[in-house]
């Protein structure tokens, strides 16, 4: 017997690719070479409207200067922009930390924009959830584990990660880092390897 699996929420951090893709703090630098990028076509195609409920919700991490693809990107999973958190990166003694880079100003912040799928309100912690986490940075890239908290708390499961790093439990998650789930082969093997088909992602039981 097989089963559609729908997320009721998918978190996503897409590997996205800078204009400068040579610059210190660019993902693909020649000699700190961190993680392959992906496409704006590329990230958009992935087949996630397949996999996301009916009524959903999206968290989808963007940089400060990639707002308007991240919004792009949204439209072409299927889901409307409704709101974002903001990751305020502070030093130890809780002041900004202005070790970030930036074209016109040197950036403390990163997005997360928020869509829906169809009417889906926050469940009832989310109406008191603010839209900020304030914690230190750690390693390039990695972001703030309270988003995971947040998303537990103000949106309903199955739980979805792509683009996941590290692995964390109650979550089904495909990426460079963690073991991806046989669920999501419709995904492809790695975020790098995408398979781009419009199939349903099933499950036997």
């Amino acid at each position: 017997m097989t089963k559609r699996i729908e997320f009721g929420t998918i978190l996503a951090d897409p590997a996205w690719q800078f204009m400068n893709r040579t610059g210190k703090m660019a993902p693909e630098h020649r000699r700190l070479f961190r993680y392959p990028t992906m496409k704006l076509d590329e990230i958009c195609a992935l087949p996630v409207k397949n996999v996301a409920a009916a009524k959903s919700h999206l968290y989808l991490w963007v940089p400060n200067a990639l707002i308007a693809e991240g919004l792009a990107v949204m439209k072409a999973w299927g889901f409307t922009y409704k709101g974002n958190i903001v990751w305020y990166k502070i030093r130890k003694d809780g002041g900004p930390d202005g070790r970030g880079v930036g074209f016109y100003f040197r950036n403390v912040t990163e997005l997360v924009l928020f869509g829906t799928r169809g009417q889906l309100r926050t469940l009832p912690p989310g109406r008191r959830q603010v839209n900020i986490i304030s914690t230190r940075k750690e390693r390039h890239s990695k972001k703030p584990d309270g988003i995971y908290d947040i998303i537990e708390q103000c949106s309903p499961g199955p739980y979805l990660e792509l683009f996941a790093r590290h692995p964390r439990k109650g979550w089904v998650q495909w990426g460079n880092e963690v073991p991806s789930d046989p669920l999501l082969s419709v995904f492809g093997t790695s975020p790098k390897v995408a398979i781009h088909k419009h199939t349903q992602l099933e499950l036997t039981e």
